[in-house]
């Protein structure tokens, strides 16, 4: 089994997921947060749109540098409406799908790193960094979000399986 055929499956069931709980994104409360240390619902749902764009850069890439010297620093992007939103979840999903079909199982164990101004980070297996930064992230922030729905009363989408608000 290819690392593509074992891998396309958990990442678009977590993406599919991921898409029900974008399109519930309540645009009048994108500026909400439950504290003053916390980000917003608009800056988590635009952080959950990024997140499957990372994947190409991990699959392809030696490293990513969140601050490259000379260069602007990564920045999530800051967008205002739930299209917008969903707009980039979509294509960033649809590029991820692609680099993951087109992997080289023999390049799947290579070392990929992330950095700042240049200074090494962290640095693991590129199969680790996909499943840890794309994957298990989505899954994390998804989750924040549930909760900042439910502190809203946004209906929450079943997930893995029924929530509150839904059954199915």
């Amino acid at each position: 089994m290819t690392y593509a055929t074992m891998t396309l499956p958990e990442f678009e069931h977590e993406m599919a997921t991921t898409r029900k709980m974008l399109e519930r994104v309540p645009e009048d409360k994108l500026s909400w947060k439950p504290h003053e240390k916390s980000n917003t619902i608009g800056w988590n749902a635009c952080h959950l749109a990024e997140i499957p764009g990372w994947a190409a850069n991990i699959l392809t890439e030696p490293f990513f540098d969140m601050n490259p010297t000379g260069d602007n620093p990564y920045k999530t992007p800051d967008l205002a409406s739930r299209k917008a939103i969903l707009d980039l979840f979509d294509a960033n999903v649809a590029a991820a799908k692609k680099a993951i079909a087109e992997v080289k199982d023999s390049a799947i164990m290579e070392t990929w790193q992330f950095k700042d101004n240049g200074a090494v980070i962290l640095e693991m297996p590129r199969a680790v960094a996909l499943r840890t930064w794309v994957i298990s992230h989505t899954i994390h922030h998804r989750a924040i979000l549930s909760v900042y729905y439910r502190l809203n009363g946004v209906p929450v989408p079943a997930i893995y399986g029924p929530s509150g608000d839904e059954q199915e």
